[in-house]
C-alpha cells in the first residue's frame, strides 16, 4: 500500500504533458496553482504573498521557483532543480526574477503554457502578469491539466481508497462520541484527533500529510438541527440536542488525495417527516450511483436525479448538483450537473451527494466517493447508509 504517488507516476504525468503541449508548439510551461505544482512535482505548500512556480523547459529537468524560506522544503520535491529568490516584495519583484529564470531556460520569444497569466496571489500579493515581464506567448493550459487530472491512475485510486479507510474511521468515532448536550466542536475535535493519531501509528514514520492541520477530519461544519438545511453552513459550536438532524463530513489526507464521506444522522427516534426525507435522499443517491457508467454524460446523471425530485414533488428542496470530481482537491472538474456534457470514463472519481433541504426544518445528504469502472461505479467509502445505522440513541 502506497502513501504517496511514486516517482514513476510523476514522470508519467510529465511525459504526457510535455508530449501534448510540445505537439502544439509549446516550448515549456510555467505553473502557479498549488494543485498543479503538486501534481507534477509532489511539492505541497501553503500559497501566500510569495510567488511559487514550477518552471519547465521541455526536454530539461523542471525547476521549482520559490522564496528563500521554502528552499529546504522544496528540496523534498520529486526530481526538480530549486531556484530561490530573497523575499516579496523585496527591492526587485519576484516576477522580474522569474522572468530572468525563463530567459536562462531559453523560453523568451517562445510559446509558454501557463495555468494563469501570473501568480494568483492572496495574502495581499500584488504583481505584474507573466506576459508583462517576458516577451513570450503565454498560452493558458488550465483546461488541459484539468482533463489530465480527471482520469485517475491506479496509484491515485489506491490513495483515494486508503483515504476512504481513514475517513470511515474518523466518522465512526464522530458517531460514537455524538451525544446530546455536547458541542459540535468538542465531538469533532476528539474524533479527528483520535483518527489522526491512529493514521500516524499505522502508516509509520514515512507518512507525511500534505495539508495543514490534522490529516483525518470529521465534523458537522454547523449543519446541526435546522442549520442542517444550509448546505455550506459554518461551525457555530452549537450543542447537540434530541430531535436534531445532523449532516456530517469526513476525509483523510493520504498522499495529497482525499475521499469525501458525508452522512445524515438523527438524534433520538426519527419522526415520520424525518424518516420520509431521509429515505427520499437515500433513493436519490442510489439512483445517481446507478446512473454513473462509461459513455454516459455527467449531465445525464444530474438530469435523472432532478427528474426524481420532480416526480416526488420536492423540487423546492433542491439546492445543488448531484456531485463533482475529486482527488487532490475536494472539488474538481467535471461536475455531475446538467450543464456539464463531459463523457464519463473509467478511472474518473466522483462524489455522489444529492441533497434535500427544508429551510427551518432540516437537511438530508449522504456523500460517497465512487470510482468509475468498465461497467459502472464502485463505492470507495463504505460507511453504513441506512437510517437504522445512523440514529444516535
Amino acid at each position: 500500500m502506497g502513501i504517496r504517488v511514486s516517482d514513476g507516476e510523476i514522470a508519467r504525468r510529465r511525459r504526457g504533458l510535455e508530449e501534448g503541449l510540445g505537439a502544439e508548439g509549446l516550448a515549456g510551461a510555467c505553473l502557479f496553482a498549488p494543485h498543479n505544482v503538486f501534481y507534477l512535482s509532489r511539492f505541497s505548500f501553503i500559497a501566500t504573498e510569495r510567488p511559487i512556480a514550477l518552471v519547465w523547459a521541455f526536454g530539461r529537468r523542471p525547476v521549482l521557483f520559490v522564496p528563500l524560506l521554502e528552499r529546504e522544503h522544496a528540496g523534498e520535491a520529486c526530481d526538480v532543480e530549486v531556484v530561490t529568490y530573497p523575499e516579496y516584495p523585496d527591492e526587485r519583484h519576484p516576477m522580474e526574477r522569474l522572468a530572468d529564470l525563463l530567459r536562462d531556460l531559453v523560453l523568451e520569444g517562445k510559446k509558454i503554457g501557463a495555468d494563469s497569466d501570473g501568480y494568483g496571489g492572496g495574502y495581499g500579493y500584488r504583481g505584474p502578469k507573466l506576459s508583462e515581464v517576458i516577451a513570450a506567448e503565454v498560452v493558458l493550459v488550465k483546461d488541459i491539466l484539468e482533463r489530465m487530472m480527471a482520469v485517475k491512475s491506479p496509484e491515485e485510486i489506491e490513495l483515494l481508497r486508503e483515504s476512504a479507510v481513514w475517513a470511515n474511521l474518523a466518522h465512526s468515532l464522530l458517531q460514537e462520541y455524538t451525544r446530546p448536550g455536547l458541542t459540535e466542536t468538542e465531538i469533532s475535535a476528539r474524533a479527528s484527533l483520535e483518527a489522526s493519531a491512529a493514521m500516524f501509528r499505522a502508516l509509520g514514520p514515512d507518512y507525511r500529510p500534505t495539508r495543514p492541520g490534522l490529516p483525518a477530519r470529521a465534523g458537522f461544519r454547523g449543519q446541526v438541527g435546522p442549520h442542517s438545511a444550509v448546505p455550506h453552513a459554518i461551525t457555530t459550536n452549537v450543542r447537540i440536542k434530541r430531535g436534531d438532524v445532523l449532516v456530517t463530513g469526513a476525509t483523510a489526507d493520504v498522499g495529497g488525495y482525499g475521499a469525501e464521506l458525508e452522512r445524515t444522522m438523527i438524534v433520538g427516534r426519527p419522526t415520520e417527516k424525518q424518516r420520509r426525507y431521509f429515505e427520499l435522499m437515500l433513493a436519490a443517491q442510489d439512483l445517481a450511483i446507478a446512473e454513473i457508467r462509461p459513455g454516459r454524460r455527467c449531465a445525464d446523471v444530474d438530469r435523472a436525479v432532478r427528474e426524481f425530485f420532480a416526480r416526488e414533488g420536492i423540487e423546492g428542496h433542491w439546492r445543488h448538483h448531484t456531485g463533482h470530481a475529486l482527488g487532490i482537491r475536494m472539488h474538481e472538474a467535471p461536475f455531475l450537473d446538467i450543464g456539464d456534457d463531459t463523457v464519463i470514463e473509467p478511472g474518473m472519481v466522483f462524489s455522489v451527494e444529492p441533497g434535500i433541504y427544508i429551510p427551518g426544518f432540516a437537511g438530508f445528504r449522504h456523500s460517497d466517493t465512487v470510482v468509475v469502472t468498465g461497467t459502472g461505479a464502485e463505492r470507495l467509502t463504505h460507511y453504513p447508509r441506512a437510517l437504522a445505522d445512523l440514529v444516535i440513541e
